[in-house]
């Protein structure tokens, strides 16, 4: 990235066109670059940036009104980098107005040479502005969306990989994976698990699938799978199909039902170690399974509810 344009100097993009500068003008200088690089490092770092310290500090000094604190806040405000400024109130009708005539007060110069110098009435304004804001915030911030909250009140459940081989009386948490052996019907086949179907289903080969279900462990099974062709465009019906097999399960087993359900609203979190598309890994997978399992809980807190015409 260049910040110093010289006359002549040749520019290109690939593919696109080559030119040479001529009365080259740039606003943007090598201090504000590292400036605004600076803040994105704090955004990445979930840190405060320039942006938040100014606002920080324009709350301690609304609440206690000094010059002390203003002068902190104007610091703090000139330490924006001056690109950023107007879009620091996330306004885009008053841009950085209220906040450069807060921070100058009454008789005070801003950082804009063509401002004149800040009046009473637009003091008064800019502190009337910054109260409204407060009171809007604090009414945001107790807001309860029409359809209920976008976070989950419960905190979230993990699922861990295991290798569950046989059934038990009181299964837990554990008996949400799809390799816990809950034996399940589908059309007229009975498989092992929701792993052992999935697997079945997957592959092209009909005489295989036979095999697959019949495999000791939905680990076996997904090994004889993943020496199968699967069927035809799979991916873009794997999801669904996991769908209707979870909907099976907990139907046919009213017991794990009541063990999803009893996860409340939280956020399902599936470890899969072989599959980044059903499980999160750490963040790293993309949490299929758990959102399906979310889904299916939702339908049976439906059912629950009985709402008519659904």
């Amino acid at each position: 990235m260049a910040t110093t344009l010289p006359e002549g100097a040749e520019a290109s993009a690939h593919d696109l066109a080559h030119w040479k500068f001529s009365e080259p003008r740039s606003w943007l200088t090598p201090e504000l670059l590292v400036a605004e690089v600076r803040d994105t490092i704090d955004q990445l770092n979930k840190r405060p940036d320039s942006t938040g310290r100014c606002l920080a500090a324009v709350d301690v000094f609304l609440a206690d009104r000094t010059e002390d604190n203003r002068a902190a806040a104007h610091t703090a405000f000139l330490a924006i980098p001056s690109s950023q400024r107007r879009y620091a109130l996330g306004d885009m009708d008053s841009k950085d107005w209220p906040l450069r005539v807060l921070v100058a007060g009454p008789g005070g110069r801003t950082y804009l040479p063509s401002d004149p110098p800040v009046s009473q009435k637009n003091y008064d304004r800019a502190l009337a502005y910054f109260e409204e804001r407060a009171r809007w915030s604090a009414e945001r911030e107790k807001r309860v969306p029409a359809d209920g909250p976008a976070a989950p009140y419960a905190p979230a459940v993990q699922l861990y990989h295991s290798f569950p081989n046989k059934q038990v009386a009181d299964p837990g948490r554990l008996g949400l994976r799809n390799d816990y052996p809950a034996p399940i019907t589908v059309g007229k086949v009975v498989y092992p698990s929701v792993a052992h179907a999935y697997w079945a289903l997957s592959v092209a080969q009909p005489e295989a699938r036979s095999e697959i279900t019949a495999a000791d462990t939905a680990a076996a099974a997904r090994k004889l799978a993943a020496a199968t062709a699967r069927r035809e465009s799979w991916e873009h019906v794997r999801a669904a199909v996991m769908t209707s097999l979870l909907r099976a399960k907990y139907d046919q087993h009213p017991e794990l039902a009541e063990i999803l359900l009893a996860t409340d609203d939280a956020t399902v979190i599936y470890d899969d170690m072989d599959s980044a598309f059903w499980g999160d890994n750490a963040g790293r997978g993309r949490n299929w399974t758990g959102r399906l399992l979310e889904l299916v809980r939702s339908e049976l807190h439906l059912r629950r509810n009985g709402i008519p015409g659904l």
